[in-house]
């Protein structure tokens, strides 16, 4: 099953919590993992940065929402236990818990960006938050990916509406960003000759030269590189028996050449016009850096008082 977003995590939380005692937080998210039958490839998955687990992460979010309406209560470092309030909203059988009924606590409107009606505006009173399924963070990593789509789509099409000669130095520049082909200016004499057998420029793998990578490139627009295209780069690198290959185009490769370059002994390695665009994007190629969010959290070790 998929993992379940953060708002349905939190009634199994709190059902986890009726026995009234003391929970810890490790313990817990294996409990209610378990009770939601998820496998272990599911717990064990990171988010798309790698610097954490998604179910773990929601269940952090479900366990603060609820602590912030007052349902539960931290008691110590990694433990939390049910409140009274808590203990009411279980005896009301609920279907679920979400944040429409989260905001029905005024603790929690506070926190979420409301005012308690006898007090002034709170920290986040002027922000108008729409209930999602996703955490805070995953909203700022899906709206991330969706505006990096954005920007590689763009990216594309002005690497389509260029010169064949921008495109060569193009991948000359990726390349030798990516740490091949030695200098730029080796790079550069490497491409834009003209070459026999399909091949449009050899570059250095590494800045000794000690090994050769050819290149194929293809500016196309809609055409589909087919695994003939593939296959006559292959018997150009037969011809000069290179071992290395690299074929880039601005277009798509069909899954015949697609599987035909995985069968291969030798590597040629293909990058289709998203791949190119990612590693632009990823190499800060053809980009710059606009704006510049930092996800923070509070430091828990920094308030250890032990280890004062």
């Amino acid at each position: 099953m998929p993992i379940p977003d953060y708002q349905s995590i939190m009634l199994p939380i709190l059902q986890l919590a009726s026995d009234g005692v003391e929970h810890r937080t490790r313990d817990a998210i294996a409990a209610v993992a378990s009770k939601l039958q998820l496998t272990d490839e599911e717990l064990n998955k990171l988010n798309p940065s790698g610097s954490d687990y998604v179910f773990g992460n929601r269940f952090g979010w479900a366990r603060t929402y609820l602590k912030k309406a007052g349902l539960i209560l931290y008691t110590g470092w990694g433990k939390f236990q049910i409140t009274e309030a808590g203990m009411l909203l279980l005896g009301k059988n609920p279907p679920k818990i979400d944040l429409t009924i989260l905001r029905q606590y005024p603790e929690f409107l506070e926190y979420y960006g409301g005012t308690k009606p006898e007090e002034g505006p709170s920290i986040g009173a002027d922000l108008e938050i729409t209930p999602s399924d996703e955490t805070p963070e995953e909203l700022i990593a899906s709206s991330h990916s969706t505006l990096r789509k954005l920007v590689q789509t763009e990216l594309l099409a002005k690497i389509v509406a260029g010169s064949p000669e921008f495109f060569e130095r193009l991948v000359v520049t990726l390349l030798t960003t990516m740490g091949y082909g030695g200098s730029l200016a080796d790079a550069g004499q490497a491409l834009g000759r003209p070459h026999d057998g399909g091949i449009d420029g050899v570059i250095k793998e590494d800045k000794l030269g000690l090994d050769l990578i050819y290149i194929q490139a293809k500016r196309w627009r809609d055409q589909t590189v087919g695994s003939t295209d593939v296959q006559g780069f292959v018997g150009a690198l037969a011809g000069v028996k290179a071992r290395r290959g690299v074929f880039i185009t601005t277009s798509k490769f069909s899954r015949e050449a697609t599987a035909y370059a995985a069968s291969l002994e030798n590597r040629v390695i293909l990058i289709d016009g998203d791949r190119l665009t990612d590693l632009m994007f990823e190499y800060g190629l053809g980009v710059s850096t606009q704006n510049t969010y930092v996800v923070k959290r509070v430091d828990n070790d920094f308030f250890d008082e032990d280890k004062v």
